[in-house]
């Protein structure tokens, strides 16, 4: 598999509950982990990534940092609504280094995404990069 990244596939981010514009929503899926989106506080935090077209997806793979609990949520909608529970992960605390954690998923089809950070380890939590197959 050819590793693109997602706003190269043509993905968008097209809402996130905070933004910071030093870090900025669209940081999620540049591809870069040196980059990212920074929460501003408060839980929950989410943002939602729109597909170019509807996508099959198998596995999704997050880069992050202080996240405690995650919800994925797919949608198949034009229009981000009518959303649709596929996963809940808890994720391990690892002081000073990335958390990456593959989610399996039972191949959905999506046309969004809403990832629903519900806790943190910490009051700030920040996502360095989405990846899907």
């Amino acid at each position: 598999m050819i590793d693109h990244s997602l706003s190269y596939l043509g993905a968008q981010i097209v809402l996130a509950t905070s933004s910071d514009e030093k870090h900025p929503p669209e940081n999620i899926i540049d591809g870069n982990t040196e980059t990212f989106w920074i929460s501003t506080g408060m839980f929950p935090q989410e943002f939602i990534i729109r597909f170019a077209e509807s996508r099959k997806i198998s596995l999704v793979t997050m880069h992050c940092y202080n996240v405690k609990t995650l919800k994925i949520e797919k949608s198949i909608s034009d229009d981000a609504t009518d959303f649709e529970p596929v996963s809940e992960k808890e994720f391990e605390h690892i002081e000073g280094h990335l958390q990456k954690t593959d989610i399996l998923l039972s191949e959905i089809t999506a046309t969004h995404l809403r990832f629903i950070l519900t806790s943190g380890f910490d009051h700030f939590v920040s996502v360095h990069r989405i990846c899907v197959e």
